[in-house]
């Protein structure tokens, strides 16, 4: 039975403008699963017990999780907020909650959220928490379809006497500690609403969680939090995870929504011992700037090794994104989208692979494949004052070409009246990605 409806309020004016700003932020999913080194939902992907999964937690000793290198390595990667998986799927916490011993701060005197927190602010980063509504761990949360017992003999029984008000009871209580415990939380992220039936299960939906409350609770306590939308109802944002959307997104009536882009480095959440389906470090600069130049954020995913270590292959893809936004990063912080007219004027004539965004007054063009002498720039001539390369700050030469231009020998021509075209050097620059800067006139 649904529970009543209670009016949300809506947050200040502009709690998301830091976010926007930022535009990249860093993923840490992290628990008792990254022993398992077999991906975030190894418990109910094995069909494993609250017994059986008792094995992880055991051993599970986050020894060489140093919250300031995490914090180090993203500030160091161009990024402006650090997210940290409070609780996931399994019902483990990584703080110290009153309301339950299956925590790090029971088995090891640890309270990660507080460390995390410290480092993050140390930093001059954001801090977000990602706590998962669902609890394959608490006695009172029903079996459904992605439960791990979900295929035992007779698993439909084990739902008698199990008590969802009380695990509402409970998990309002422990979000309650975390917008309580630990100074600001900028970011809300709840992970996640099923709201369907399926295989002879009822679904989760958001009167499951009282999701209207639960954002209240933000509201409330976190007034400055984005919050995203996987309570099932409408929060901040939306989350497109795992893939890369095909332009801005909108919402039902087609008005523009804040959005952010959940992407993994290989597939996985957590460690994952053996996948090594990697993607390119180059690939991650691309995909960030894509999401940029569509008004997107990038949250993009570490998954710590059982130990907590940063692994050496997400530290150098870290690295690499790092190195890249040193030189660029005023083409991403900040940018977005360009202005409807520029891009109406720009866009016809661009050939493949140009990304632009724009901040402020000014233009970039991010060049995912590099062209052979010329870039040709039609309908902006007369309101470029400069042209640069961004990663060193070199001038391109530009001519505009005149209404009776032809082409002729070494000289181009061919293009429309008032083209601007821009003379690159032969070889492309040393940077995954060669952004050429655009100063426009101010007027």
């Amino acid at each position: 039975m649904p529970l009543p409806h209670r009016p949300v309020p809506r947050p200040p004016a502009g709690p998301a403008e830091w976010f926007t700003e930022t535009r990249f932020g860093l993923f840490v999913h992290f628990g008792p699963y990254s022993a398992a080194a077999r991906h975030e939902w190894v418990m109910t992907n094995e069909r494993m017990t609250v017994e059986e999964y008792a094995r992880y937690v055991d051993v599970f000793d986050p020894d060489l999780f140093d919250a300031r290198a995490i914090a180090r390595a993203a500030k160091d990667a161009g990024m402006g907020y650090v997210v940290l998986t409070s609780k996931h799927h399994d019902g483990f916490g990584l703080w110290d909650s009153a309301v339950s011993d299956y925590t790090i701060a029971r088995t090891r005197g640890r309270d990660l959220v507080a460390e995390l927190a410290e480092a993050v602010r140390a930093e001059g980063l954001r801090l977000g928490l990602y706590h998962s509504v669902i609890d394959w761990h608490h006695p009172d949360f029903t079996v459904d379809h992605v439960h791990p017992r979900r295929d035992d003999a007779g698993a439909h029984a084990l739902n008698d006497g199990r008590d969802m008000a009380r695990y509402r009871e409970y998990l309002h209580a422990q979000v309650r500690e975390l917008l309580t415990g630990y100074g600001a939380v900028d970011y809300v992220f709840f992970d996640f609403t099923f709201a369907e039936d399926k295989d002879g299960w009822r679904g989760k939906y958001p009167e499951d969680w009282d999701a209207e409350a639960l954002l209240a609770l933000v509201r409330e306590l976190q007034p400055q939090a984005v919050v995203n939308d996987r309570l099932g109802i409408p929060g901040d944002l939306v989350t497109p995870e795992q893939y890369q959307p095909d332009e801005p997104m909108r919402g039902p009536d087609g008005e523009p929504v804040v959005w952010e882009a959940c992407q993994t480095l290989n597939g996985s959440w957590g460690y994952d011992r053996d996948n090594t389906d990697f993607k390119d470090p180059d690939l991650l600069v691309r995909m960030l700037v894509d999401t940029v130049a569509k008004d997107g954020n990038l949250l993009l995913n570490i998954g710590p090794d059982g130990r907590g270590a940063i692994t050496p292959h997400d530290a150098a893809s870290l690295a690499y994104v790092g190195e890249w936004m040193r030189l660029h990063r005023r083409s991403v912080v900040g940018a977005g989208s360009p202005d409807p007219e520029l891009a109406a004027a720009i866009g016809p004539g661009l050939p493949p692979g140009v990304v632009v965004t724009q901040r402020d007054d000014r233009l970039y063009l991010h060049l995912f494949a590099w062209p052979f002498g010329h870039l040709h720039l039609r309908g902006i001539a007369d309101r470029v004052r400069y042209v640069q390369l961004l990663h060193d700050g070199s001038e391109l030469r530009s001519t505009r070409t005149d209404p009776d231009q032809k082409a002729w020998n070494t000289n181009p021509g061919g293009q429309p009246p008032g083209t601007l075209t821009l003379h690159l050097p032969t070889v492309r620059p040393d940077v995954a990605v060669p952004v050429v800067e655009l100063f426009l006139d101010r007027a």
